[in-house]
C-alpha cells in the first residue's frame, strides 16, 4: 500500500500520529471516535528494526486503522533533507508491514508541544521525554482538523 492522501484513510477508527525525529519517534493516538488526541510514547531510535517493531506494537495494541506521519517541511513549505529521511523511514516501515499511511505538515508542531509541556511544569528530563509524543499529538490534531474542514 503506498502512502495515501489523508482523505483516503479509513473514515472511522483509531489513528496513530508519528513525529519522526533523528533520535526518537514521538507517538500519539486518537480514540476510536477521533475526538481526543493523546501522547502515547517516545520511542528511542537506537536501531531501526526494534523502533519500528515497537511502533507497530502500539499500532496493533490500539486497533489502529491508519498512521499519520509528520512531514518536516521547511518554513517556506519546501522539502529539505529531513523530508527525505522521513520518507525513507516510512518506506522501511512499509516493507515490514503494509498499513495505511498519510503525511501531515508538521511545521511548528514541536514548538507548540514544547510550549504546552512547559506550561505543565514538568522537570527538564520529563519534559524531554514527553515533547516528541506531544508533538505527535499536535500533528494528529492538525490532521483531524484538516479532515473536519474537508481540505
Amino acid at each position: 500500500m503506498p502512502v495515501m492522501d489523508l482523505f483516503d484513510l479509513p473514515g472511522n477508527g483509531v489513528l496513530i500520529g508519528l513525529d519522526p525525529g533523528t533520535k526518537t519517534l514521538g507517538v500519539a493516538a486518537t480514540d476510536a471516535s477521533r475526538i481526543l488526541c493523546s501522547p502515547v510514547e517516545t520511542i528511542q531510535k537506537v536501531k531501526l528494526a526494534p523502533s519500528l517493531e515497537r511502533l507497530l506494537a502500539i499500532y496493533d495494541e490500539r486497533g489502529s486503522v491508519g498512521l499519520i506521519v509528520g512531514l518536516p517541511l521547511n518554513a517556506d513549505g519546501t522539502q529539505g533533507p529531513r523530508v527525505q529521511s522521513v520518507r525513507t523511514l516510512i518506506s522501511n516501515l512499509l516493507k515490514v508491514r503494509d498499513i495505511p499511511v498519510a503525511f501531515q505538515d508538521e511545521r511548528y508542531s514541536t514548538v507548540e508541544a514544547d510550549e504546552i509541556v512547559r506550561e505543565l511544569s514538568f522537570t527538564e528530563q520529563r519534559r524531554s521525554d514527553r515533547i516528541d509524543a506531544m508533538a505527535a499529538a499536535m500533528i494528529l490534531r492538525g490532521a483531524l482538523s484538516r479532515l473536519e474542514a474537508g481540505k
